[in-house]
C-alpha cells in the first residue's frame, strides 16, 4: 500500500490524482489540502477518508470543520497547515499540484523528512531550483516530474547512459492562438485564451500555454531536472500534441514519449515509477491521426517565451520576477482588468525594474515576489 498527500487536490491535477486512486486500490490517501473549494474537498474527504486535511483560508477551514463535524478527520489551514501535511509521518510521497509559489516552503520540508515528491507545481523549480535540487540530491529524494512534457523528457531518459544528452526537444501545442500574429492578439477575449485544443487544464495553466509563458517555465523547470543549460534545450510546436517531449543524444539518435493528450498517464507513472501500470483510456491511432508536424515558436506574437530565454540566462531572482509577474498578470487579465497582450508587457517591465539577487533564499524569493504584485499593480492602477 502507496500512501500518498495531495495539495491542490480539487484542482486540475489533483482530481485526476484521485481519479488514479480510485483505479489502484494499493493507493491510500492519507492527506489532502485546497484552496477555498470546501463542498469539493468535502466530498473527497468523505471519499477517500485521509486522516489530516488543509484549506488555505482558515474561514474555508472552519466551514469544512462543520460539514466534517460526523467525520474522524483533523482540518489545518494556512501555511502552517501546508507544511504540517507535507512532513505528515504516514505519507511516502506528497503530490504538489498546487498553484503557484506557495509550493515551495512545503516541497522543501517534504524533501528534509524524506518524502519523494511528484512535483506538478512549476514555481516550486522556476523560482527556487537552486536550493531545491541539491537539498533532494543531499537526501536522496527522487523528484518525479508530473508535467507532460517533463514526464516525456523523464521516460525518454530511463536506461540511457548520464552525460549523453546532446539536446531536449520540449514540445508546445502552441496553444489556441498558434499561427496568429501580434496585431489579430490585440482583442483577444478571456474566454478565448480559455479555449484550448488539445488539453483540459485550470484557468491559470491554459491561460500561461496561450501566452507561452507556460513553455518558458518548462525550459526553466527541464534546466533544473534534468541538468541541462538552456542553449541544449529547444522548443518545437506540435499542434497534435501527440509527441510530449524528444531526447537527441550525442550520437543523433532521438528519442521520444508518444500518447494522446492525457495527463494522468504522467501522473501515474510519477506514483508507480518505476512500474507502469494499466491505464483505461484512448489510444493514439497513427491511421486517423495522418501526419504529425513541427514549427518554430514565433517569439514576436508570443514574446512571453523570449522573456523567459532572458530570464533564464540572467538568474538568481529574475525568474522569479518573470513567474510572479506572469502570475499577477494572468489573474488581471482573467478579471478583465488587462488586455491579453499586457500580461506580457507587464512581465518585461518587472524585469526590467528589478535589481537581480544572485542567490536568492526562499525569504527574498519570497520578498521579490511580493515586490513584483506590488509594481504590477501599480503599473496597471497609475
Amino acid at each position: 500500500m502507496k500512501k500518498i498527500a495531495v495539495l491542490g487536490s480539487t484542482g486540475s491535477i489533483g482530481t485526476q490524482t484521485l481519479e488514479i486512486v480510485r483505479a489502484n486500490p494499493d493507493l491510500r490517501v492519507v492527506a489532502l489540502a485546497a484552496g477555498s473549494s470546501v463542498e469539493k474537498m468535502e466530498a473527497q474527504v468523505r471519499e477517500f477518508h485521509p486522516l489530516i486535511v488543509g484549506m488555505w483560508s482558515e474561514e474555508a477551514a472552519k466551514e469544512l470543520r462543520l460539514r466534517l463535524a460526523d467525520v474522524d478527520v483533523r482540518v489545518v489551514s494556512g501555511m502552517e497547515g501546508l507544511l504540517e501535511i507535507a512532513v505528515f509521518p504516514q505519507s511516502e510521497v506528497l503530490v504538489t499540484a498546487i498553484v503557484g509559489m506557495i509550493g515551495i516552503r512545503p516541497t522543501i520540508a517534504a524533501i528534509e523528512v524524506g518524502k519523494a515528491i511528484a512535483l506538478a507545481n512549476k514555481e516550486t523549480l522556476v523560482t527556487a531550483g537552486h536550493l531545491i535540487i541539491p537539498l533532494a540530491k543531499k537526501h536522496g529524494v527522487p523528484i518525479l516530474p508530473v508535467d507532460s512534457e517533463h514526464s516525456a523528457i523523464f521516460q525518454s531518459l530511463n536506461g540511457e547512459p548520464s552525460g549523453k544528452i546532446s539536446r531536449i526537444l520540449l514540445t508546445a501545442s502552441g496553444g489556441p492562438f498558434r499561427g496568429r500574429t501580434r496585431k489579430e492578439l490585440q482583442n483577444v477575449r478571456v474566454e478565448d485564451a480559455l479555449k484550448h485544443p488539445n488539453w483540459s487544464m485550470g484557468k491559470k495553466i491554459t491561460i500561461d500555454s496561450a501566452t507561452m509563458v507556460n513553455k518558458g517555465l518548462e525550459v526553466m523547470e527541464a534546466k533544473w531536472l534534468f541538468g541541462v543549460e538552456r542553449s541544449r534545450i529547444q522548443v518545437v510546436v506540435h499542434p497534435q500534441s501527440i509527441i510530449h517531449s524528444m531526447v537527441e543524444y550525442v550520437d543523433g539518435a532521438i528519442i521520444a514519449q508518444l500518447g494522446v493528450p492525457d495527463m494522468k498517464l504522467p501522473i501515474q507513472y510519477a506514483l508507480f515509477y518505476p512500474d507502469r501500470r494499466p491505464l483505461a483510456g484512448k489510444r493514439v491511432d497513427f491511421f486517423e491521426l495522418g501526419q504529425i508536424t513541427f514549427e518554430k515558436p514565433d517569439l514576436e506574437a508570443f514574446p512571453g517565451l523570449a522573456l523567459a530565454y532572458r530570464a533564464i540566462d540572467a538568474g538568481g531572482s529574475l525568474p522569479t520576477v518573470y513567474n510572479a509577474a506572469n502570475e499577477r498578470a494572468v489573474a488581471l487579465f482573467l478579471e478583465g482588468k488587462i488586455g491579453f497582450l499586457q500580461i506580457a508587457e507587464l512581465i518585461e517591465t518587472a524585469m526590467n525594474l528589478h535589481q537581480v539577487i544572485e542567490e536568492p533564499s526562499v525569504e527574498e524569493i519570497l520578498q521579490v515576489e511580493a515586490w513584483t504584485d506590488e509594481m504590477i499593480d501599480k503599473e496597471v492602477h497609475q
